[in-house]
Parts: structure tokens; sequence; C-alpha cells
């Protein structure tokens, strides 16, 4: 059959990439445009095209007069869809990241655009945004509360580039003052993007902004939405007919046009790190944009990580922190009292419901105003792990190291401590530190916790949020809820009238990087849900009045805390003050993958060691033969933020032409490092 096709009169040659999800073939490859397709293959268009012998779906980069291939070029099969779902700004973008984390191209476009459904495409989406529905004029007044807030503000409205790391003072509205924000910037005709870690976060700031536009004006996206909404939700911001934005962590690449603000709420939570590969965090996609695209951008929070403190400390952005007159005005009275086993001893209200007495004294004043108090336990369940009775150092199993627990049915039985890994029992455990036979319960957990409550305070009302089982909001009378973090309910019509942080130190105990930082998350999370001090709210931490992150909590002194956090990071080398890339692999791959990476000046090689605990490669893995799975760890001065990944994802594209078909994982600075 004679082939009857005639290219394209002008820029005949298109440049596609494959998505293929390998790293050698994350290029561009040239096909011809025929001349009935002109019309429709424009720049960051869907096309299909025949690679290898079968069907592959592409994206056309760009179209040019000649092609510097010497051999013949086949045609596009078809143009997919005419819509442009892969625009500039974005593709940009993706570039950036692609360095960034040794990704590959594909993966990232996976992320940034959704899979096509073609009934979405007849939906309409073109309607002016205005024409949606009524708006109210939002109140900017609560940011006035901050030093420099309304400087801020008016940098924003008025289209320059503004950054800033937000510290929400205790007891405000966060949704609210964002939603206020939002609404204005969009009114003048801009875009707002807001990205939150869960749906609760999500709901709050639905809500928020249905009080000033209708529900149509509002896109959201997560992870729960379909193929049809998704796509259809998608195709409405890139038309422009959204531009008002809000949802988790893969809405952070969604093309709003005139992108004027970006909002991250809470970036030290893991769940805006994306779990396939290349594991971009939120949080960097959203400071990406802000330098490509000049927006404005807000990391807000209760607390603050040592990355946004990097980003303060270098100058790319500045603090929005309120004075501290309002922070004395609108925080609880926080103090802290010591889990000794002496204070436990010599206090019977201790013995009975785990709480010393000033803990229980300010449930009892709590109570007593007719108010909720809230209780928050580091985990749910009942006895999940158990310690040594003298030092407190972890039970592990003899066979597997793993954590040792009660089962749940001999617990206040005197059941035998079993592995929770591979469930053998050991009756005589001894631990390996000091050689004690005691064991204590680590943490009781919310259900054990409210149990013991409930005999402490018969008559009272005790509800449990955690787990698969998280309550929304209660009611503002009086009543224990006991929460584990980041399921603590709202109040409606109010707040708690006293909050206490039990097993702080299983917390703070924990071999991570992060323990530190995340565990003054948790506590200021749960902390400005009470009511200040002049209304009688007070929080109680028991924990040692002495650790400087409990002091921190006291003065409610978030900033400094960040501080510390990131010059201590800064005196071992870990990040965020020096680039790190986590390589997990067997330990042939590993060494093959160091000879051929030409690593940047200075790169330094840690390892290899063994995968942390839980940790496993992905894919199919055969331990048996290849041994087990290890870690490798390069370490770079800061620089540009593309040079190790670039080195890295250089690498993967050698490994990948020598088809090492092992699983290997390169993770650019993890948020856990193991």
């Amino acid at each position: 059959m004679v082939n009857t096709r005639v290219p394209a009169e002008n820029k005949p040659v298109a440049r596609v990439l494959p998505l293929l999800g390998l790293a050698h073939l994350d290029r561009p490859f040239d096909y011809l445009v025929g001349n009935d397709q002109d019309a429709d293959a424009k720049p960051g268009v869907r096309v299909r095209v025949r690679f290898a012998g079968r069907l592959v779906d592409a994206l056309l980069l760009e179209r040019v007069t000649r092609s510097e291939h010497q051999g013949n070029l086949r045609y596009l099969e078809r143009v997919i869809s005419p819509d442009v779902v892969y625009p500039e700004s974005t593709a940009r973008l993706v570039e950036s990241l692609t360095a960034r984390y040794a990704g590959i191209r594909s993966d990232l476009i996976r992320l940034a655009v959704p899979a096509r459904h073609a009934r979405a495409e007849e939906s309409e989406t073109d309607t002016p945004w205005e024409r949606l529905g009524p708006t109210t004029e939002p109140d900017l007044s609560s940011w006035s509360a901050y030093v420099h807030g309304e400087s801020f503000v008016d940098a924003v409205l008025a289209g320059t580039t503004a950054r800033a790391a937000w510290q929400i003072a205790p007891g405000d509205d966060w949704a609210a003052a964002l939603a206020a924000l939002a609404v204005k910037v969009v009114r003048d005709g801009g875009g707002a993007l807001l990205v939150v870690p869960d749906q609760r976060d999500v709901d709050a700031l639905e809500t928020a902004l249905r009080e000033l536009v209708s529900a149509k004006q509002i896109t959201v996206l997560t992870a729960s939405l379909g193929p049809q909404a998704r796509y259809r939700r998608f195709l409405s911001i890139l038309h422009g007919q959204s531009r008002l934005v809000v949802g988790t962590r893969s809405a952070a690449f969604a093309p709003v046009a005139d992108l004027k603000l970006a909002v991250i709420v809470h970036d030290g939570d893991d769940n805006l790190v994306d779990p396939r590969a290349p594991y971009p965090h939120a949080r960097e996609v959203l400071t990406t944009r802000s330098a490509l695209e000049g927006t404005s951008l807000i990391l807000a929070g209760h607390s603050r990580t040592a990355e946004t403190q990097l980003l303060v400390t270098s100058g790319w952005a500045h603090d929005l922190v309120a004075s501290r007159d309002t922070l004395r005005a609108r925080m609880p009275l926080i103090r802290a009292a010591a889990d000794s086993d002496f204070e436990l001893a010599r206090d019977p209200l201790a013995r009975s419901a785990r709480l010393p007495m000033v803990a229980f004294e300010a449930l009892r004043r709590a109570l007593d105003r007719d108010e909720p108090a809230l209780i928050q336990v580091p985990r749910k369940g009942y006895v999940p792990t158990l310690a040594c009775g003298n030092c407190r150092a972890p039970a592990r199993c003899r066979h597997c190291n793993g954590p040792l627990g009660l089962p749940s049915e001999g617990q206040d039985r005197g059941g035998v401590p079993t592995c929770r890994w591979c469930g053998r029992p050991d009756p005589r455990h001894r631990c390996g530190e000091c050689g004690s036979v005691k064991l204590r319960a680590v943490v009781l957990g919310a259900q054990r916790t409210a149990e013991e409550l409930g005999r402490a305070f018969p008559s009272t009302r005790v509800v449990t949020s955690g787990g698969n089982k998280v309550v929304d909001d209660v009611g503002h009378r009086a009543g224990l809820v006991v929460s584990t973090p980041g399921a603590e309910p709202r109040v409606l019509g109010g707040r708690y009238g006293a909050a206490l942080l039990l097993d702080t130190w299983a917390l703070l105990g924990r071999q991570d990087l992060r323990a530190t930082e995340e565990t003054l998350a948790k506590w200021t999370a749960a902390a400005t849900l009470v009511a200040p001090r002049a209304k009688g709210g007070e929080v109680i931490v028991v924990a040692d009045p002495g650790l400087p992150v409990v002091q921190s909590l006291i003065r409610w002194d978030v900033v400094g805390a960040a501080a510390t956090e990131l010059a201590q990071r800064g005196e071992v080398r870990f990040p965020p003050s020096v680039h790190m890339a986590a390589i997990d692999g067997a330990g042939t791959s590993l060494d093959t993958f160091l000879e051929i990476t030409d690593l940047p000046a200075h790169a330094e090689v840690l390892g290899p060691v063994d995968l942390p605990p839980g940790v496993n490669l992905p894919g199919e893995y055969d331990e048996r033969r290849h041994g087990p799975a290890q870690r490798l760890l390069i370490r770079t001065p800061l620089g540009p933020r593309s040079e190790l990944g670039a080195a890295l994802r250089a690498g993967l594209t050698a490994r990948a032409a020598r088809k090492d078909d092992l699983p290997l994982r390169v993770q650019v600075d993890p948020v856990h490092i193991g």
C-alpha cells in the first residue's frame, strides 16, 4: 500500500516525548506531522506514536522546520486530543524537578497531568470564574495581628513576589485567613492554589471558602476523585475557568492561570511527599513554581520545619509571626509535669489514671466549667509496644529485633510479651542494655487511656478519635476527648478548656532525625485548640521541663526551635544544611552505580548500611540470591539544587542502558533518612 500522507507545510517535524518510564529513553524523538494533523498538533497536546513496533502515548513538545535525524521519520499516528495539557509552564516545572530529584519526566508528568477521560472533554469548562456565582468581599483584618502582615497582604495583592513563613498564632482560624486572602486575589483577576496534607484540612478550607464564594467557584483536587471528575476539573483549570484551587499534594502541579498566590500548610506532614518515584515534596514543587513563575508563596503552620527555616535564614522568604503580646493574649497557660517513677509513686491519682496531680486538676477545672478537655496520646490502640522497666530501652525480639508488645487478648491479664513482627512469644525477656527483666508499656494507646480516664472521672463522657475512627467535632460541653496526633476533633462553638500531652518521651525518643521537630508540631497543633489563658485554658505536657523542646512549647517559640534544629542539623551535616540522596539496592547494584556515576565535586559517600526497619525495595527482590538490600547516603554541600540530582539521573540513565534490572531506589533529600 502506497503511503499518500503529506507533511505539513509549516514546521513539519514534531519533537515528542514518549511516556515510557525508562531513564535511557527519557528524551525527545522526531516525527513527521501530517498535513491533516497540522491544526491540532500544537506543543503540549497528547499524541499517539509508533515506537519500537508498538503504539505508545506521548506529548508533543515542539515543532521545528527540520530534524537532525539522518534516517526516515515516521508520521504521528494521531493527535489524541487538541487540548494543550502540557503547557510551557508545566514543562519548565517538570524539567526543573526532574533534575532536582534525579527523576524521569514521564513519572512527574503522571503527577502533573491526569489520565485523559473522553467524556470529561464534553463538559463545559470555559465559563468565566466570575459568572459561576456571587462572591462576598473578604475580611483581611486577621492578618493585622502579625508583624508586617498588612504589608505582606498588600504585596501579594499588588502582584509582587512575596514569600513568607507564616507561624499561625494560637487559636487563629488559619483556614478563614487563607480563604479571605485567596478570594481577594482571585476577585482581583489572579489565581490562587492552596495545598494541604489531608482531607480534613481540605474540608476546613472548603468550608471557609464557601462563606465567601459559591461552591462552583471552588475547585477541589484530592485522591478520592474518580478519573472523569479529576480530568474535568483539570481541564477547567487549564481553560481558566477554575482559578481558586484547593487540594492535596498532587494539586501542587495544577496549571492555574496567572497564579498569584500559592500556599502550603503544615509542610512537615509526610502526606505531602509522593510515595512514588521520584518522591517529590509538594513544598519543593511550590517553591520551584514560585521561583519560575514569580508567584507569591505562604508556608503556613503552627510550627516550622528546618527546611522552611533555611528559606528564611537564606533570605528567600521572610518571617510572618505574631508579636509577643499577641501570643501571650492568645495562648493557653502551658506547664510541664515530670513523668518520673517517683512522682507516679507518691501520687495516688497518677497510679490510677497515669496522670500527675497537676494534670488531673487541670482536667477537673475544665470539666467544672462545662468545657471539654483534650488528651493527646502518641498512638491508637491498647499497649502497642513495651520497653525496659528500668532504663526504658525499647523491648526487642531476640529473633528478628522487632518490637515486643502484648497481644490484645492478653492485655490486663498478664499476657506474654510477643513480637509484633514475627509473632514469637518471649516470656523470659531480658533487656539488652541493662539486663533488667522488668517491662513497662511504652505507649498505652488511646483506647487504654480512655478506659483509665473513665474510671478516674466517673459519669463523664469519654470520646476517642484516631485510627479508623476519626471524630470531626465535639460539642462545647463537659467531656474528655482522647485523640492521637492529627485526629483531634474541633469544638463546635468554642475551644477546649484544657489539654494533656501524654507519653511524650515515646515521641521524643524515636530514632529519627525529625523526632523533635515532629513532636513540637504535634504539640502545637493540639495546644492551639485550647482556650487562651485569660479564659482558663491550660495545657499540661507530661515531660521533663528542662528539655529545650518543652521550653519552646511553654514560650511558644517555634521560630527559635526551628533555628536551633537547623543549627544542629548543620553541625552533623544533615539535611537541609546539605543535599543528601539515599540509594537503596543490592550491594552489587550499589557498587556498579557508584562506578558509572560521575558524582559532583566534594560529594561524600556514607555506607552502605542495612535498610531501616520496615523499609523494603520496590518490586520483586530475591534476598536469598542477591543478599540483604543496603542503603548508601551521598552528601554534598548546599549549592545548585539540581547538581546532585542531575548527576544521579545521568547514572540511572547509564545503568538502564546496561540493562541492570535489579530494583534500585534513589531519593534526593528524603524526609526520613533512617
